[in-house]
């Protein structure tokens, strides 16, 4: 074998995906493979499964890395979700389980090789780990994305200095994401993550602290949190309070200038969790609310919380705190069973709500969820007539919610030189890549650097700032 093998890593999917990534190129360095992307000899995609397009990216992206020439590995949610039955349909790419990123570096060294990897069957992760959330900590199933760096030194050998990351960047820039938990407890009836990410694990403080304090000294200036579910953060540790403790404790981090929370369920969203994001210094008032429909009877087949007047209070509440907060959320339009005055009370809401920003996602079907076996499916025109109308109304909704901060104060995180005098970068209401960014003109600015900016005008739920004077 050359002693020179060189890995391509792709990330498809969310912001999780890309911590697992970085987890995944930690270990191949530590198994000696280099990160390269001209002419790898082994291409990984971190598949993402969530959702058919998603799969169908996934797909495309393994056929691309075929194309190559190179060697192709499918790793991620799609991968462990079909296992042998995307290696079946797919025999362009070897097929590996989370099971196997503790020993990536010897799966990648039987692709190059040309011994055939034995694909898994999938499984119900949830099997792996106990039911009680506090007696998981003590079970043995990897988990991406919360792995130490004991498990990849020699034996008997411990790190130098100070806290090693079982992690290597694979982009700069000043923002970052923090994987606080993985898994999910809750059985929505239309999501079938729960199933190959397995029952929710949080991550010790410890670790999240001293990961934020590495990211930090990599040029982090911005850390995202992220999980399946962040307001369950502390449960399996048996503190519920966990979350409100860790923020602070994270902002107060050397370097750190700000920490944005993300993927919260209105359910679980308890008081003083809110109070901590909403006045904490340092902590975004950003509030990333997994609402999914208002109609209450929907909600109910979704086996979810809420209806408009409890969303509408609580965006009272975070309003009430923080005048300025960023909300987003997605919702599913055309959920089994949803009538036309249903779909009224959604939109209803939508203009009450005042939202910064809102995906719109149609109903589809997804094998292994208890929304599959439902039999009062709309017509698929119906579902696309009605994702065209909210898609539509959101992109109105959303372009007055940014008009309403034209003359507003904004702390801008610096994140690229657009040359010409402008800087794109991202308030503190603005979640990175899908929410939107502010443009400010401005001289010698750099990427990492926090601006005080005053919002002079929109362009759809982008802003445009320009230095404020005397700052």
């Amino acid at each position: 074998m050359s002693s020179r093998r060189t890995v391509s890593l792709v990330t498809l999917g969310c912001a999780r995906n890309e911590v697992d990534s970085e987890e995944l190129a930690a270990r191949l360095e530590a198994a000696g493979w280099q990160m390269h992307d001209d002419d790898p000899d082994v291409i990984v995609v971190n598949t993402c499964g969530f959702i058919d397009s998603a799969k169908k990216d996934s797909i495309d992206t393994l056929l691309a890395a075929a194309d190559s020439g190179a060697k192709v590995v499918a790793a991620g949610c799609m991968a462990e979700r079909y296992g042998e039955q995307l290696a079946g349909a797919l025999p362009e790419a070897a097929v590996i389980s989370f099971d196997d990123y503790t020993d990536i570096g010897a799966r990648l060294d039987d692709v190059l090789e040309g011994r055939a990897l034995t694909p898994h069957s999938p499984r119900d992760r949830r099997t792996l780990l106990p039911i009680s959330p506090v007696d998981r900590s003590a079970a043995h199933a990897h988990i991406p994305g919360h792995a130490t760096a004991p498990d990849v030194l020699p034996e008997g050998l411990a790190p130098a200095s100070g806290p090693r990351m079982l992690r290597k960047r694979l982009s700069g820039g000043p923002v970052a994401a923090l994987k606080l938990a993985s898994g999910c407890d809750r059985r929505c009836t239309f999501c079938a993550i729960p199933a190959f990410r397995g029952s929710y694990v949080s991550r010790r403080p410890e670790e999240l602290l001293a990961e934020a304090e590495w990211l930090a000294g990599e040029g982090v200036r911005e850390l995202v949190l992220v999980s399946e579910n962040s307001t369950s953060y502390g449960k399996d540790l048996g503190d519920l309070r966990a979350l409100e403790k860790l923020l602070p404790q994270l902002a107060g981090t050397k370097g750190i200038e700000r920490v944005r929370v993300s993927y919260l369920q209105p359910a679980e969203l308890r008081p003083g969790l809110l109070e901590v994001i909403a006045t904490t210094e340092s902590v975004a008032p950003y509030f990333d609310l997994s609402f999914q429909h208002a109609s209450g009877p929907v909600l109910r087949r979704m086996r979810r919380f809420g209806d408009p007047r409890r969303f509408l209070d609580l965006l009272e509440r975070v309003r009430e705190l923080a005048p300025e907060a960023g909300v987003r959320s997605n919702f599913i339009v055309g959920f089994p069973g949803e009538t036309q005055e249903q779909f009224d009370e959604l939109t209803a809401f939508l203009e009450e709500a005042r939202l910064d920003v809102i995906g719109v996602f149609g109903y589809s079907d997804e094998e292994g969820t208890e929304a599959f076996s439902f039999e009062d499916k709309l017509d698929q025109d119906v579902v696309d007539e009605r994702v065209a109308a909210l898609s539509e109304l959101a992109e109105e909704l959303t372009a007055q919610r940014a008009e309403e901060r034209i003359g507003t104060e904004l702390e801008v995180l610096i994140e690229e030189d657009l040359g010409d005098g402008g800087y794109e970068g991202r308030a503190a209401h603005q979640g990175p890549e899908v929410d939107g960014s502010v443009t400010v003109q401005g001289i010698g600015l750099i990427p990492g650097q926090i601006v005080q900016a005053v919002v002079v005008d929109s362009e759809g739920v982008d802003l445009i700032a320009r230095i404020k004077a005397g700052a």
